[in-house]
């Protein structure tokens, strides 16, 4: 059954959005939750990948934006809730998509929604004491200047120089009415620490019991095993977890604000700064986007050029991944040595392509930057013929029946398939659940509709089948990869002339690809000019920490660290 034939149930519910350039629904604020449930429970829209808001400040209007899909696959459901700008208010959706509680929590941080009945409506990427909600539109930091990029002051001149060097105080820092940093206490931490899971008594197995403590331990920021600036607060019976939440935002720098002020295609090296290792992957799903809006796709060249890439890119954050892995599971360095060799093998490959091994900024919209050196193709040939297979069999050989990784790893942070589901989980996460979901299939972009290839999938959802997943995808993107060499066409690598301004008519998108954390999501909003109006990221690397808790609930401190690096978040990408 399709949304249409409710027609009539919905009646006075919900009205097709007729805005040209824009898609979906919008929805009556009081009937959003029964909405959702109808559409989970009757409709099968089951997985709820992407929630954020957007400020029409002209229109005094926020708009939340809703993208909904099945599980099985098949195309997304958008639709959104329209409140008044002054003191918006819309219904949570936790108790029905529990993957939207970190979306919430940061549409709330960030733009000043309220989610009415979420249960932990905190800030989540910006501090408890921060002023304000700095994707509004007619919110300006310190020392602001202008509202769009390129300044006056630096172009077409070229003076460059940072805002705080002409302060007095040399910080672009500004803090709320009558604060002072020497009377500041952290309602924040008093908040976060009251709402931990609070032990009780304990049968000690005698048929007396034991009286325990609640005991609250901070496992970072500053922690080699948080992978990066990251905070964990646990509450501890003993050695065992009672609770678990992640505290975010240390690395966060308000990407989303830049990349409204920035020009379409200054975003894209911007890109390339979330997910660190997989900067190609990131180009390819902010190009996509753009182009929808623009109507153009590359050329047939371009696209085999691209898929490459990307496929480079999923081998080398699979390969640093194990390696991490495996430093977390007290391997130290032999098994990450092991796969940095084979990764700086391609890193190779990039510079060669783009000029740089991490930072590629390589995707143009409508094609590539530059055609493919001469001798690279013969080069990705013999790797991904000769070496790689032979190295990715050696770690199998090695790890996958290694009796510490088996004990380390089996059994622990099981994730459920439905809990996965429900908690919008992304990637080798999702797909270790026993969900065989990968964009790449389920709503196929590019031309990955040519290619020969099988969903990597498990059915445990714990650490040892993340990992699996994760080996299988390498060797399944070494099939698409010798695909590609083998039938990449010659001709143009990119359409049109290139483009420093390029013209973006009005309206919305939302591109998606299967990254290799996950679903990689960037939805924008054009009004016409230069800049975008709304730039989002949905990183899946920030999503798959919502089950994060979850997962580590029964488990010791040592099972934490396999759990988070199982989960394979890179902090870039989680605060943005």
């Amino acid at each position: 059954m399709t949304l249409e034939e409710y027609t009539d149930r919905f009646t006075g519910m919900l009205n097709f959005d007729e805005r040209k350039g824009y898609e979906g629904y919008i929805v009556h604020s009081e009937r959003l939750v029964e909405f959702a449930r109808t559409i989970r429970d009757e409709l099968g829209y089951d997985y709820l990948s992407s929630v954020t808001g957007v400020d029409y400040l002209p229109d005094e209007q926020i708009e939340v934006v809703y993208h909904a899909y099945r599980s099985q696959g098949g195309p997304g459901l958008v639709f959104k809730v329209q409140v008044p700008r002054i003191n918006p208010i819309v219904p949570s959706l936790v108790s029905i998509f529990p993957g939207a509680d970190f979306q919430e929590r940061e549409a709330w941080d960030l733009l000043g929604i309220r989610f009415e009945g979420h249960p932990n409506l905190r800030r989540i990427l910006m501090w408890e004491g921060f002023h304000g909600h700095p994707l509004r539109k007619d919110w300006e930091e310190p020392y602001f200047e202008e509202s769009e990029k390129p300044f006056n002051s630096r172009w077409p001149e070229g003076k460059a120089f940072r805002i705080e060097e002409n302060k007095p105080f040399k910080k672009n820092v500004q803090y709320p009415p009558e604060f002072t940093p020497d009377g500041w206490i952290p309602e924040a931490d008093t908040a976060l620490y009251s709402g931990m899971v609070r032990l009780g008594a304990k049968d000690a197995g005698n048929g007396r019991s034991l009286e325990t403590d609640q005991i609250l331990v901070n496992l970072g920021p500053q922690h080699p095993s948080t992978h990066g600036v990251f905070r964990m607060v646990v509450s501890l019976d003993g050695e065992e977890i009672a609770d678990l939440q992640p505290v975010l935002g240390y690395l966060h720098r308000n990407h989303e604000k830049i990349g409204e002020r920035n020009t379409y295609l200054m975003n894209m090296p911007f890109t390339d700064r979330l997910d660190y290792l997989a900067s190609m992957g990131n180009n390819f799903g902010y190009a996509l986007a753009v182009e929808k809006l623009m109507g153009i796709t590359p050329p047939e060249r371009a696209e085999y050029i691209r898929v490459m890439m990307a496929e480079l890119t999923r081998i080398v954050s699979h390969l640093f991944s194990i390696g991490t892995l495996l430093n977390d599971l007290g391997a130290f360095f032999t098994p990450m040595l092991y796969a940095l060799t084979e990764r700086e093998l391609i890193l190779d490959i990039f510079e060669a392509v783009s000029g740089s091994r991490m930072m590629c900024n390589y995707f143009r919209f409508g094609g590539v930057a530059r055609d493919l050196p001469e001798g690279i193709l013969e080069k990705v040939y013999e790797l991904v013929t000769e070496r790689l297979p032979r190295k990715v069999d050696e770690l199998d050989t090695y790890l996958t029946d290694n009796e510490i990784v088996r004990t380390r790893s089996i059994g622990i942070g099981v994730l459920p398939r439905e809990q996965a589901i429900e908690y919008s989980a992304a990637g080798p996460v999702l797909r270790a659940s026993g969900v065989g979901y990968d964009v790449r299939r389920a709503e196929s972009y590019s031309i990955y509709d040519r290619f020969d290839f099988d969903v990597a999938i498990r059915h445990n959802g714990d650490v040892y089948d993340r990992y699996l997943v994760r080996l299988e995808e390498i060797r399944q993107s070494l099939r698409i990869l010798q695909q590609v060499v083998r039938d990449i066409p010659d001709g143009e690598f990119q359409t049109g002339k290139p483009q420093y301004q390029v013209r973006v008519p009005p309206g919305e998108s939302y591109g998606r690809v299967e990254n290799p954390k996950g679903e990689l999501g960037f939805y924008i909003v054009s009004n016409g000019k230069p800049n975008p109006w709304r730039y989002h990221i949905r990183s899946p690397s920030f999503i798959n920490l919502t089950a994060f808790g979850e997962m580590c609930k029964g488990h010791k401190i040592a099972d934490v660290v396999a759990i988070l690096g199982s989960i394979d978040i890179v902090l870039g990408e989680v605060d943005r």
